[in-house]
């Protein structure tokens, strides 16, 4: 191999490494960076070269000093859980890594793996998993509660034409009762729905926009919703009526969460490259599209906000903890993930949805 194949084998490699990564001169300045950087960012390869490292994620100490460590020992710094602020962007937690170029020159490559989001999409498999777990008895509990629950329903209605006034208060709770009985097992019913999921081309705004007039016209009616949508977004795939379930769940959680005089809801979506899931077999499936429902109440307490999309896990009084797991079970069978944040006093709850591969039509 010549030189210049040489060259051009490790300009591919560079440009392949999926984070962003920066190579930094004496005077902490970069000397270049590769694509996924770019992305970050959000400026090109010839914008970023010989600019302060600090105009891109901050002045960060933290990192400055690991890239001077890493020039003064010629040794490897590695730092776990750093706030990034990058660039006209938010807050991101990431590790770290300055590493000496090779030992004649004081050049430092520094790279950010955003630990965040991979432990975010191993959470979203691990409620993946959890969702499927109800799978498995709900066909089941469906079946052997409604029959009985029918019977139930059956000799309150008998009992209504007969039954004395002061036992009317009686036959009431019954009848309330077994109707949210019903209601539970339909839930489950859901869960415990195995058939092959259809796959269509799906506009998430037409699904958004559909979501949020039925939310003004019921139960948000009081709260506003915003909408910040990302108009060159590609249509996703899936079942059109079950990610409009998926997104009603979410705004009348979001509806719940909010003070009814000062509570606000905002519909986003954004086209983010880079991330990727595994689903076996060694394939990929990539997930560009998101959409986030954000809402300013005050969100999951810290000791379930991991295990908020497991089942029965709930914040409500009255509530099944079901909800939130069907979300995640609708959107693990169509190859995305569900995750919650919480960011500047506001709660986030963000899908990350696959391009519909078969249509280059844009979305609305």
């Amino acid at each position: 191999m010549t030189s210049v194949d040489n060259e051009l084998f490790y300009e591919v490699l560079w440009d392949a490494i999926p984070y962003p990564s920066f190579v930094i001169s004496r005077d902490n300045r970069i000397i270049t960076a590769n694509s996924s950087a770019e992305t970050y960012c959000l400026s090109s390869i010839k914008q970023i070269k010989s600019k302060p490292v600090g105009n891109y994620f901050g002045g960060n100490g933290v990192i400055l000093n690991s890239i001077n460590q890493a020039r003064d020992t010629q040794v490897s710094v590695t730092l776990y859980n750093v706030e990034v602020f990058w660039f006209s962007k938010s807050i991101t937690t990431h590790d770290v890594i300055a590493a000496p170029v090779n030992n004649n020159n004081e050049k430092i490559l520094l790279l950010f793996h955003p630990n965040g989001m991979s432990k975010k999409l191993n959470r979203s498999l691990s409620h993946r998993s959890a969702a499927r777990s109800v799978t498995g008895m709900a066909s089941m509990l469906a079946h052997e509660i409604r029959n009985p629950l029918a019977g139930i329903s059956g000799a309150a209605q008998l009992l209504e034409s007969n039954i004395s006034t002061e036992d009317q208060e009686l036959l009431e709770i019954i009848k309330i009762e077994s109707q949210r009985i019903g209601g539970l097992v339909d839930k489950f019913q859901t869960f415990g729905d195995i058939r092959p999921l259809k796959q269509e081309p799906v506009n998430l705004h037409d699904i958004l926009s559909q979501a949020k007039r039925a939310a003004n016209a019921g139960f948000a009616k009081k709260i506003k919703i915003f909408e910040n949508y990302d108009p060159s977004l590609p249509l996703t795939k899936g079942d059109p009526d079950l990610l409009l379930q998926v997104v009603q769940n979410l705004l009348k959680n979001a509806a719940e969460a909010v003070s009814l005089t000062s509570g606000q809801i905002i519909i986003e979506t954004a086209f983010k490259q880079g991330i990727s899931l595994n689903v076996g077999n060694r394939k990929k499936e990539n997930l560009p599209l998101q959409f986030s429902i954000i809402d300013n109440g005050t969100g999951v307490p810290n000791q379930i906000k991991d295990e908020i999309f497991d089942p029965f896990v709930t914040t409500k009084f009255s509530g099944s903890g079901l909800g939130l797991s069907l979300v995640s079970k609708i959107i693990s069978d169509h190859g995305g993930v569900v995750e919650y944040s919480r960011r500047n006093s506001r709660s986030i709850f963000s899908v990350l949805m696959p391009v519909w591969a078969k249509s280059s039509t844009k979305g609305n």
